[in-house]
């Protein structure tokens, strides 16, 4: 049995026929080395592991603020090593978000690179501390902000690797240690740090693994920031089964044809992105003009994707495994799945399916009572997937994480704030956030279904609805230089009720994203109210 994620690459170390093949190969433009053997990998976590442990790092948070690198996933292996639980952050994190991390983790060190260092000492946050045995926090007179013992990887990867150290601190270890904090979004304006296991993670990758069909041949095309749980997706496949993985540039999103080059120049046949980034992609018509000839596994989730645009995929990749993730990250990332084989109607979404095994999801109504098929309610998830809570709030913690109603013995449950629907196939679907789901004039209404509806209009590429609660007023944005905004309005009043129709349909040139690559909806909405739209 499993208890210790490292215990992947232990394993791939020891049976892999060439240690020296690159497991994770970045940016030639970022800090650090471009490319990471498995050997190295191994060599360079142990080596930071033992340092941690020699400066008496153990069972705490240990921030790791990288640039988006080989390295970066090493230093994460390396706290690991150290017995510890990271904290990722980079720069791409805005400074004050950063700032309330840190004061809510209170890491034992942080992690730096030559890019991200001179960041913490501009900043004020770095201690004055001789090494990190000696770290504690010092705060500063004039601010009062907390300072941060820091080290850079470059410099502790030719640390020594203490076998003794590293086995005793393995020793102490139990499925159940946290491995990682990923903070997400808090509808408060204050982020919230999940903490996941050991446990919840080696159970994730088991059943995700299983249903992409991952092997050593694969080659994933990382999408998502590794400061988020996405990452998980190509991360631990990578380490387990000897793969390779490569940190796409973040810039490349922005050109739909060199990205697929890109794809095409590496080999690439495996993504796990968000699907606007499908949707954009398919959008724009590149599809038309490159296919991503490597591409045999497309996985895709986050959010609606809409079905002109998966059918494009399906068309130019009829051979591929197309599969919808769902699930939170309070529930490890993923928690159901459905293998679309086949092309969908036009304004019909995909099946979430079915949860991953040792998962389990009910829909409870407002009352805590389970929904019959067809009926809408809240999507709960119960299983080992489910995430320790909330660094530091046990009150948030209690609040989504409670009593399953249906069980007399102690069972969790988390609830999603999602609603979703189970047909009478088995099938679940996803039918919007709950603070997506609008009431209107005695109308329930979800924005998703709006979404849904203008994104097969035709020429339109891509859809986000957003409700100004002070005005009580539903904006549709669309990008589509070809769509224009008569056709758009006459096709949704030509398809939808009255009272769900939008007060307000706006073409933009770009629909913004968050640093996951989801839809922005914050950003829309402020940039709304505040007369950016004309």
């Amino acid at each position: 049995m499993m208890i210790n994620v490292l215990e992947y690459l232990e394993q791939t170390i020891k049976n892999i026929a060439d240690p020296d093949k690159p497991a994770f190969i970045g940016n030639a433009l970022a800090q650090g080395n471009e490319a990471l053997t498995f050997r190295q990998l191994y060599d360079m976590s142990r080596s930071c592991g033992s340092y941690l442990i020699e400066n008496g790092i153990n069972k705490q948070p240990v921030a790791v603020f990288m640039e988006k690198s080989p390295d970066m996933i090493a230093a994460f292996f390396g706290v690991v090593f150290g017995g510890n639980y990271y904290v990722p952050l980079d720069c791409d994190i805005p400074a004050f978000r950063i700032r309330m991390i840190l004061k809510a983790v209170n890491p034992s060190l942080i992690i730096c690179d030559d890019v991200t260092a001179p960041l913490v000492r501009e900043w004020g946050l770095e201690s004055s501390g001789e090494s990190a045995a000696d770290r504690e926090p010092i705060c500063n007179a004039a601010d009062g902000e907390q300072k941060y013992q820091t080290v850079k990887f470059c410099e502790i990867t030719s640390h020594l690797a203490d076998e003794k150290a590293l086995a005793a601190a393995r020793a102490k270890a139990i499925d159940t240690d946290p491995l990682y904090v990923v903070f997400t979004s808090g509808s408060t304006g204050v982020p919230k740090g999940v903490v996941a296991s050991h446990r919840n993670v080696i159970d994730y990758i088991e059943n995700l693994s299983a249903v992409l069909k991952i092997d050593s041949g694969t080659v994933f095309g990382n999408q998502s920031p590794l400061y988020l749980d996405a990452c998980l997706k190509e991360i631990y496949p990578t380490v387990k089964f000897g793969a390779t993985t490569y940190l796409i540039p973040k810039s490349l999103f922005m050109f739909p044809l060199k990205l697929i080059e890109y794809i095409n120049e590496h080999k690439i046949n495996t993504v796990c992105w968000v699907s606007s980034s499908l949707s954009l992609i398919a959008g724009v018509g590149a599809l038309g003009i490159e296919v991503p000839r490597s591409l045999c596994r497309i996985a895709f989730g986050g959010e609606v994707f809409a079905a002109k645009y998966y059918n494009q995929w399906r068309e130019a990749l009829p051979e591929a495994l197309f599969v919808h993730l769902y699930g939170p990250t309070e529930a490890t990332g993923m928690s159901a799945y459905y293998v679309a084989d086949r092309t969908l109607k036009d304004g019909k979404s995909i099946p979430i399916g079915t949860p991953f095994a040792n998962t389990d999801i009910i829909l409870l109504d407002d009352n805590g009572e389970l929904c019959k098929d067809g009926e809408i309610g809240e999507i709960c998830i119960r299983g080992a997937g489910l995430t320790l809570g909330y660094f530091g709030d046990p009150d948030k913690t209690a609040a989504s994480f409670v009593q399953n109603p249906l069980s007399p013995f102690p069972d969790t449950i988390y609830k999603t704030g999602d609603l979703g629907r189970r047909e009478k196939d088995g099938n679940l679907y996803y039918i919007s956030r709950r603070d997506l789901q609008i009431k209107l004039m005695g109308h329930r209404i979800e924005l998703a279904e709006i979404e849904l509806l203008a994104a097969s209009c035709e020429n339109v590429e891509l859809t986000c609805a957003v409700f100004d609660g002070k005005s009580n007023k539903i904006i549709l944005f669309y990008m589509g230089k070809d769509a224009s905004r008569a056709s758009l309005k006459a096709f949704l009043k030509a398809n939808l009720p009255r009272y769900m129709l939008p007060h307000t349909v706006i073409q933009i040139g770009d629909i913004p994203r968050t640093s996951g690559g989801k839809l922005d909806r914050t950003a829309l909405l402020e940039k709304y109210r505040s007369g950016g739209f004309g």
